[in-house]
């Protein structure tokens, strides 16, 4: 009977996964048949079946490219650093909340960190580009105002990757510290209450209570974002440099050449073979990072 009323149950559940079950097949399981682009000839007459099998030879010419090692380099290094400041940051901003007492201040302090999060980088490029145009921009007034000299910030692509850090870490802060701060609030308070007693500070207390007790939260989180490390931000890279070619060489990452790969050039296959090397090493990436925190403390790992 008992087994019945299982059987009964776990059906019932079935059949309510199965339309997001059918949804993710058609959306993220059936396009992967495009990847076999990746290494044909592609032509638009004879179709991606039909056109002619040249194996790695897509991937051969992207890497012995000149562009190669400059998107890599861009897409690794601004993707940790990223990571690295969005991580601090939202940190501090969870713990700078659990230390207010006041909870409406907590719920409005939480509702405006989270407004950047849903602009759109479209909105947030015309505004940076308020900011930052030479000759009406709002920084430029300001240092001519006080007797400096106009930058040209869509000019100079060594001030790119802080520019870049800044409106990130703006944007993504402020939902990764509400994440951060509901595990601050799963703590049980006797832990702070035996460490007032035996005369612990507040500093303490973040550093031996704390900051141990949402390790896991940290490391899940961080096994995520480098599952994603090989993947930029295309909104972030394409309008906010507003696609300049003077800031290719530190602003350039696979998201944006695989854009023009598309657009300027119409090399399909490139472009493919090139999404296929993003994909998989990002799946390689995702699994290295869980295996080896599965090493180190099993109970952290994602999977």
């Amino acid at each position: 009977m008992k087994k019945r009323a299982s059987t009964k149950k776990n059906l019932s559940l079935t059949i309510m996964a199965l339309p997001a079950v059918i949804i993710l097949f058609l959306f993220a399981y059936v396009p992967m048949g495009g990847l076999i682009i990746a290494f044909k000839d592609y032509r638009f007459d004879k179709g991606f079946l039909g056109s002619d099998w040249i194996g790695f030879k897509n991937f051969e010419f992207f890497f012995k490219s000149n562009d190669a090692w400059v998107v890599l380099r861009n897409t690794l290094g601004l993707n940790f650093l990223f990571i690295f400041c969005t991580l601090v940051i939202s940190v501090i901003i969870a713990l700078m909340l659990n230390e207010v007492r006041c909870r409406k201040l907590v719920k409005t302090t939480q509702t405006i960190m989270f407004f950047p999060y849903f602009m759109s980088w479209v909105v947030v490029g015309y505004l940076l580009y308020a900011f930052l145009h030479h000759n009406f921009g709002i920084l430029n007034n300001i240092i001519t105002f006080f007797g400096g000299e106009a930058v040209s910030w869509y000019a100079r692509a060594d001030y790119w990757p802080f520019i870049l850090t800044f409106m990130y870490v703006w944007k993504f802060a402020g939902y990764n510290s509400v994440i951060y701060y509901a595990g601050l609030m799963g703590i049980d308070s006797s832990y702070y209450e035996a460490a007032e007693i035996d005369g612990a500070s507040r500093w303490q207390m973040i550093w031996k209570i704390t900051l141990p007790m949402i390790k896991g939260l940290i490391i899940v989180m961080m096994i995520l974002q480098i599952g994603r490390i090989m993947y930029a931000d295309f909104g972030l890279f394409f309008q906010l440099t507003r696609d300049q070619g003077a800031l290719y060489s530190t602003t350039d990452v696979l998201d944006t050449y695989i854009y023009r790969a598309l657009r300027v050039t119409g090399d399909i296959g490139i472009g493919s073979a090139v999404g296929c090397f993003q994909a998989v090493t990002g799946f390689i990436l995702i699994v290295t990072a869980n295996f080896a925190v599965r090493k180190i403390d099993s109970d952290s790992a994602l999977f």
